[in-house]
């Protein structure tokens, strides 16, 4: 079992940025695979960025050079560093962690971005 807490999110403006962070409850060398996804009003959940146990990440296209992900092992913390942020990064952003087949979600946390 894998619990998840985010923060950071909140209101910013457009251009602005934002660190989310997400705090598992156990050693993140034992989980397979982190990301953060997104579901905006009325849409699917979505895959923003991810970062396996080796370091390799993925970002979706509409966030690439924009959103960093990244990891501090010794925290047991996932982060994701947004910058240049546009209204349509509004949404609610979910941290999730793959560990032998299961997945775990966090409670999710607002981002808001204002033109």
């Amino acid at each position: 079992q894998v619990q998840l807490v985010e923060s950071g999110g909140g209101l910013v403006q457009a251009g602005e940025s934002l660190r989310l962070s997400c705090a598992a409850s156990l050693s993140i060398f034992s989980i397979n695979a982190m990301g953060w996804y997104r579901q905006h009003a009325g849409d699917e959940r979505e895959l923003v960025a991810a970062i396996s146990s080796g370091g390799s990440t993925n970002y979706a296209n509409s966030v690439k050079g924009r959103f960093t992900i990244s990891r501090d092992n010794a925290k047991n913390t996932v982060y994701l560093q947004m910058n240049s942020l546009k209204p349509e990064d509004t949404a609610v952003y979910y941290c999730n962690a793959k560990k032998w087949g299961y997945s775990y979600w966090g409670q999710g946390t607002q981002v808001t971005v204002s033109s």
